[in-house]
């Protein structure tokens, strides 16, 4: 049985744990980092199976600031993580996110839009005839109007992990096949891990970055995060619509959204009440027939004719608590640090704390203050909400 030591272990090399390995070693050159990944085929990562939507839109000062250093991230960021010759491209396309409002959510997201743009953010409200006029396919009915962020877009998720993945090992990272079984602790300090293939690997600083399975691989050591894996399912469509260009992505008050991709095809998802609580992949095309596209259609009635050609399904890690982010060490475990509980929002926010991760561990003055994310509101049960009426 093998023991090595590190100086920081990653258990999840998805996006989140692969970024952070980055700016560990782009802060400190030389630093002892192994990124422990079950699937290198990320078939089942989250990262993978994400829609790639990228927004600055949120009504949190801290998601909004988070996203904006996404956004200064993406402008360099093939040059920043070219390998030699490999560079990747994540094609980010600023195609914006428009966010629709019916009378009832109107206050909620006129704050939400005056706060963004306090912020510096590209948003602004269109009437709902300013919507119908500017983009004639969508011609929405039941809403006041909606805000537009011109900067939201779309990204490659793949691109974005890989690049963060081949420039953390160029940069000297331990990248490691194997799954991290268990979280080793002497007394209340954490001190390695136990990987399944029975190897033991010592340090004394643990990142939990394995997404929608962090809460079993924290019960390992005693620590119970309030993280579901949560089933999401999205549909791929096509329609006789044939517009010029992209169209914004359309967000419905109910939380139903469409991605334009291509001519008449949409990608289509929603989170839904019922949706499995486990590790499910499997698309049930009948729930989108049921019960996503009579909502749909009940706001865009030219939608009422569209044929389902395919769709995914993946996980959210979901905090049951807030919905936000869960980041930073775990307070009765020293030496444990989180990065879980994104619910939905990991990947567009895998720069931040990936630098607001790596601060940390090193004992750095974080550029960005998250500290709104504190495990500690975990044990003091003090949640932070994002919104009312944008939970997508």
């Amino acid at each position: 049985m093998e023991k090595t030591s590190f100086e920081v272990i990653i258990a999840g090399g998805g996006v989140m744990g692969c970024a952070t390995a980055y700016y560990l070693l782009k802060m400190n050159p030389g630093l002892q980092v192994a990124i422990i990944e079950k699937d290198p085929t990320y078939r089942y990562a989250s990262t993978i199976l994400s829609d790639g939507n990228v927004r600055i839109q949120f009504n949190l000062k801290e998601n909004i600031q988070i996203s904006q250093y996404g956004n200064h991230v993406l402008e360099t960021f093939a040059e920043d993580m070219a390998v030699g010759e490999k560079v990747p491209h994540v094609a980010a396309r600023r195609q914006g996110n428009l966010f629709l409002a019916d009378e009832n959510g109107r206050i909620e997201a006129e704050a939400g839009m005056k706060l963004q743009q306090s912020l510096g953010c590209a948003v602004e409200w269109l009437t709902a005839e300013e919507i119908r006029a500017a983009y004639p396919t969508y011609q929405i009915e039941g809403c006041v109007g909606g805000t537009l962020g011109r900067e939201d877009g779309s990204v490659d998720p793949n691109a974005v992990l890989m690049g963060y993945k081949d420039k953390a090992i160029d940069l000297g990272a331990h990248y490691i096949q194997d799954e991290v079984a268990e979280l080793l602790t002497d007394v209340k300090q954490v001190s390695g891990v136990r990987l399944a293939s029975g190897n033991i690997l010592y340090s004394s600083t643990v990142m939990n970055a394995a997404g929608a399975w962090a809460r079993g691989l924290a019960l390992t050591a005693g620590v119970d995060l309030p993280v579901q894996p949560v089933m999401r399912q999205v549909y791929i469509v096509e329609t006789a619509f044939n517009p010029d260009g992209f169209l914004p992505s359309l967000f419905l008050p109910t939380g139903q959204y469409l991605i334009h991709e291509n001519a008449g095809h949409f990608v289509i998802g929603k989170s839904l009440p019922d949706d499995p609580i486990g590790f499910d992949f499997s698309v049930k095309q009948q729930r989108f027939i049921d019960l996503l596209w009579p909502e749909l259609v009940e706001y865009l009635p030219a939608f009422e004719r569209l044929k389902v050609t395919g769709g995914w399904a993946g996980l959210y890690a979901v905090n049951t608590l807030d919905g936000n982010a869960i980041l930073g060490e775990w307070p009765e475990l020293g030496g444990l640090y989180l990065a879980n509980g994104f619910s939905g929002h990991g990947f567009q926010q895998c720069h931040a704390v990936g630098r607001y991760l790596a601060e940390l561990i090193l004992g750095e003055e974080p550029a960005l203050d998250l500290s709104v994310f504190t495990p500690q509101r975990i044990l003091e049960n003090k949640p932070i909400f994002e919104s009312t009426h944008r939970l997508i």
